[in-house]
């Protein structure tokens, strides 16, 4: 039985991320890693910056083909991106 002023670990770690505001900062470094997974080891490869920013997500690749071909799937990319991470944490694509 939990008393009342007990807390899961999960809680404990949620609540101190919410408070010193690092959610985002974890996201952001769950996506960096997992990045090659989500959309393949080609675009991984070509991909030369990648960051979050207020619900965007922001990826910035050295191929101009590539960079069109990312714009007609951003709904897909935030799809994935979004499972992924396990919440709706991307909004926006915007490629650089």
């Amino acid at each position: 039985m939990k008393k009342t002023n007990e807390v899961t670990l999960k809680e404990a770690i949620d609540n101190m991320l919410h408070v010193y505001k690092l959610k985002g900062k974890v996201y952001e470094a769950q996506l960096v890693n997992s990045w090659g997974r989500i959309m393949g080891a080609m675009i991984e490869k070509h991909t030369r910056d990648l960051y979050l920013k207020n619900g965007k997500l922001f990826i910035k690749v050295d191929s101009a083909a590539l960079k069109m071909e990312l714009t007609y799937s951003r709904s897909k990319i935030i799809d994935r991106v979004n499972h992924e991470l396990g919440s709706v944490v991307v909004e926006e694509v915007v490629l650089l």
